[in-house]
Parts: C-alpha cells; structure tokens; sequence
C-alpha cells in the first residue's frame, strides 16, 4: 500500500521503501501494547482483502499549544479502496471505541492538499484550529 504513489501522495509525497513499511508495522504493532490502543487493520469481508488502517497514535510531533491532546487519528487506504465509503465506516466505528474505552481528546494532522481527508476529519466531528508547518509540508490542524 504505502508502495503506490497515489497512497502516499499526501503523506510523505513519495513511495515508502519495504524496509519503512515494515518499521510502520512494528510501531503500529508496538503501541497497542504500550498505549493500549493503536491503529487497527482494515478488512474487507467478503473478500478478505486489506484495505488500509485508521486508528489512533501519539505520534511526538509538535502540534502547537492550542491543540491539548497528543493523540492524532490516523487514517489510509489501499487506492483501489479510496471513495468507496470505507474510511467513513472504519473511522466512525473507531471513534466510537476510542470515545468509550479513553474517552480523550483526539487531533489530527492533514495536508491542506487532502481535500478527502479533511472532509472525513468534518465528518467526524473535528474542527479546523490552526494551520502548522506539518512533516510533509503545510497541514490543516483539527481536534476532537
């Protein structure tokens, strides 16, 4: 997935090498048992074909001093899955673990180029509260 150019188009700008995909999965995997809650896997059913991960992570960066929360969603899918509604249904059934098992406020971290995304993080009942200098590139800041 993070090996196609339309993927990482908005996070990172370029392919990610298989050597990085995988440090991505131990940290994925790593912070379920340190934080007790992480990014989970996105199946498709009738198929069984991974789509993506959405979740939620304490990613370290510098999200300024409005934001009160070092926990950002996260969110991607495989392209063949993008506009197909299941970022919306992952996404809202995460929220609302996350709302009943940590009950915390929650930020994320969009580039202003990911129209798509920034719709969902709407969606979901996060609002715009600054615009940063992200990783990547300028990025649209918004908390729950």
């Amino acid at each position: 997935m993070f090996a196609d150019p339309v993927v990482t188009a908005h996070i990172g700008g370029k392919p990610v090498l298989r050597a990085d995909a995988w440090t991505r999965f131990l940290r994925d995997v790593g912070h379920w048992t340190i934080e007790g809650f992480g990014l989970f896997s996105i199946i498709e059913k009738s198929t069984e074909r991974y789509v993506g991960k959405m979740g939620f992570a304490r990613f370290e960066r510098n999200l300024g001093e409005t934001v009160g929360t070092d926990v950002e969603a996260s969110w991607v899918l495989a392209s063949t899955f993008h506009g197909q509604g299941y970022a919306r249904e992952a996404a809202s059934a995460a929220h609302i673990w996350f709302d009943a098992v940590h009950d915390r406020r929650i930020a994320c971290l969009i580039a202003i180029e990911n129209r798509a995304s920034i719709r969902l993080a709407a969606i979901l009942g996060y609002e715009h509260i600054d615009q940063i200098e992200g990783p990547h590139g300028p990025a649209d800041l918004l908390v729950r």
